[in-house]
């Protein structure tokens, strides 16, 4: 994919310092209820892991124990609707969390057809969302969800111009990318930044494709953690473009740190509703 347009050049703060990053660890929040399913394969110590389909969280049911159906309480996270000016535009988003002096940075970024409300919708995924915003909240961290006009490098100048005022009001977090679908396409952009790279604590790809350039990329560069999700039956994105992938981080540098997850079965929404944010972000902290 040729995506070569200029960057949006940021001043950002200096970045964060890996040592920091048990202080800013995510406690737990409903880790039973949002446990990975039985694993079917592992392989590469772990890094490569296939779990067992579950019906119940993919038809966004809520689980099930001793036979009886579970509704259980979504917690309250304040937040607010926002819309901040900025050097690429007026960026609508929602804010949850510390929005100066964050611990950590997360940021969802939607696929086609989505919107700023995806990312902070309680109910969808099956509470998963509500779950990370929960986590972030409670660690003192702040959670985005922005809009953003166009997938591609107009779109990731919006995301950028939009972190530069909280990265620079929160100059020790880490900024965490999670890109579902189509929005695959503003991390990779993101990653080629080398101020917004030099931030990244991690970058979560759930349910996207592959884009080959990321191994020439700053995020590369600086061997930021990635967490490749897919579902093995996403008849929109190939879960094998994402292994093929994820071999390609390997090869090109030993010892990278890159986990990949793929649910059996699942479709192509599976990654949101079935990640483990907690795991993938207490993992992607630890890396040194």
């Amino acid at each position: 994919m040729n995506r070569r347009l200029p960057h949006v050049v940021l001043i950002l703060a200096t970045g964060w310092i890996g040592s920091s990053a048990a202080a800013q660890m995510l406690a737990p929040y409903k880790d039973q209820e949002f446990a990975y399913p039985p694993v079917i394969t592992s392989e590469f110590g772990g890094d490569y892991r296939v779990f067992a389909y579950d019906e119940a969280r993919q038809a966004r049911r809520p689980p099930k124990a001793r036979g009886q159906r579970i509704v259980a309480p979504k917690a309250h996270v304040p937040q607010r609707d926002l819309v901040s000016e900025t050097s690429a535009g007026d960026i609508a988003h929602v804010a949850a969390g510390r929005r100066e002096d964050a611990t950590l940075i997360v940021v969802y970024l939607h696929g086609r057809g989505g919107t700023r409300r995806q990312g902070v919708d309680d109910e969808l995924a099956g509470g998963n969302f509500n779950r990370i915003k929960t986590m972030v909240a409670q660690a003192g961290g702040l959670y985005l969800s922005p809009d953003f006009s166009e997938f591609d490098g107009r779109g990731a100048a919006e995301i950028a111009a939009l972190l530069e005022p909280y990265a620079a009001a929160s100059p020790g977090a880490p900024v965490f990318l999670a890109c579902g679908s189509m929005g695959g396409v503003i991390c990779y952009w993101l990653a080629e930044n080398p101020a917004i790279a030099s931030r990244l604590g991690g970058l979560l790809l759930l349910g996207t494709y592959p884009d080959d350039t990321f191994l020439a990329s700053e995020a590369f560069r600086r061997k930021v953690p990635v967490l490749i999700a897919q579902g093995t039956g996403d008849k929109i994105y190939n879960v094998e473009w994402m292994e093929a992938f994820f071999s390609a981080i390997r090869i090109a540098s030993p010892g990278y740190p890159v986990k990949m997850v793929s649910f059996d079965k699942g479709t192509h929404g599976s990654p949101i509703r079935m990640v483990d944010w907690r795991e993938t972000i207490n993992w992607m902290l630890s890396v040194e």
